[in-house]
């Protein structure tokens, strides 16, 4: 099976592409640029230049290719906008599939994106999800909520370096899964034709609060975090105010995103016949605690070397007394 990975070089698509090379798929990669995708080069993917919002560059692209994972998606810091890239780009690579006569496209969603229409990149995802059910092709949604690679700038890292974790009160708990078994339902969607046709969701063992994960990693640290509240409201003037200008859209929908964990209803589903139908092992997933526990062993490990290390070079450069002289100690 030739595999198509579309958004490659992002947080989930380069897990989805070091799953797929280790299960031994023949990979390529749809980039924009050679040189920020080198390391997937390097991992064994095929690199070919292209731009899902460039529908003229599609063909060669699909070349040859019998399935799709479509992880792409605009960023708050893109020129383009996620209108542009969401769903022209979408529709774009959608149709080109269909064209192609591609067998297989699996799309990652977002968890309840039907339920938000006032939300830009919910609602988008909702309307994508309806144009791959119309399109005739062999669809496989993924709808996940959160990555855990996301908590370690919110929460970890302001933690460790004494500095003011923002969090807007009492927000909703979000059911956060490791990247890489994300990856592994949507390699595995591949395999497994009772997926076909269907949405599943791909969430966490069990939803976590923002105050939940703070008392986690300060258990963890052992340092005490400085939390700080943003008010709702603040943050929808701002996205308001960011409206103005057209280099900022995309910051502005991103900020709206604060309407969907501002419910303070859980982002949760149940998972017990998705692992089912994808025949995986819930036991072979990362824990938000093990993910956790893993990171701060890693890190205050690094840092005790790094503090015994300055500590010998210390002892090293003090000077030392002599016959009533000081010599350096070498």
């Amino acid at each position: 099976m030739s595999l198509l990975i579309v958004g490659a070089t992002g947080t989930l698509g380069r897990q989805v592409t070091r799953r797929a090379l280790d299960e031994g798929y023949e990979v390529r990669c749809l980039v924009r640029s050679l040189k920020k995708a080198a390391f997937l080069k390097e991992w064994g993917a095929e690199l070919v230049t292209g731009d899902i919002c460039k529908p003229e560059t599609l063909p060669f692209v699909l070349e040859g290719v019998t399935a799709i994972i479509d992880a792409a998606t605009a960023r708050a810091t893109d020129s383009l906008s996620i209108r542009q890239v969401d769903w022209d780009g979408k529709n774009n690579l959608i149709q080109a599939a269909k064209t192609a006569g591609v067998d297989r496209y699996i799309f990652f969603s977002i968890l309840d994106a039907e339920k938000f229409p006032k939300v830009p990149l919910m609602e988008i995802k909702a309307c994508t999800e309806k144009l791959l059910a119309e399109s005739g092709l062999n669809y496989t949604i993924l709808r996940p909520c959160g990555f855990l690679q996301g908590l370690i700038g919110q929460y970890a890292i302001p933690i460790l370096e004494s500095q003011a974790v923002w969090v807007m009160g009492e927000t909703s708990a979000i059911a956060y899964m490791d990247t890489q078994d994300i990856a592994k339902f949507a390699v595995q969607a591949l395999k497994v034709p009772d997926t076909e046709k269907q949405s599943f969701p791909v969430v966490g063992s069990r939803a976590w609060g923002a105050y939940e994960i703070i008392r986690l990693c300060e258990r963890l640290s052992g340092k005490q975090s400085r939390v700080s509240r943003i008010p709702l409201g603040l943050l929808r003037a701002f996205a308001s105010v960011t409206r103005f200008f057209q280099w900022t859209w995309n910051i502005a929908d991103r900020l709206t995103f604060t309407e969907v964990v501002a419910t303070g209803k859980p982002l949760d589903a149940p998972m017990e016949d998705v692992y089912k139908t994808f025949g995986l092992d819930p036991k072979d997933m990362t824990t938000l605690e093990v993910y956790m526990q893993d990171y701060f062993g890693r890190i205050l490990k690094k840092l005790k070397e790094v503090e015994v290390a300055q500590a010998q070079i210390k002892k090293k450069k003090k000077p030392t007394a002599k016959d009533g002289k000081i010599y350096p100690r070498f």
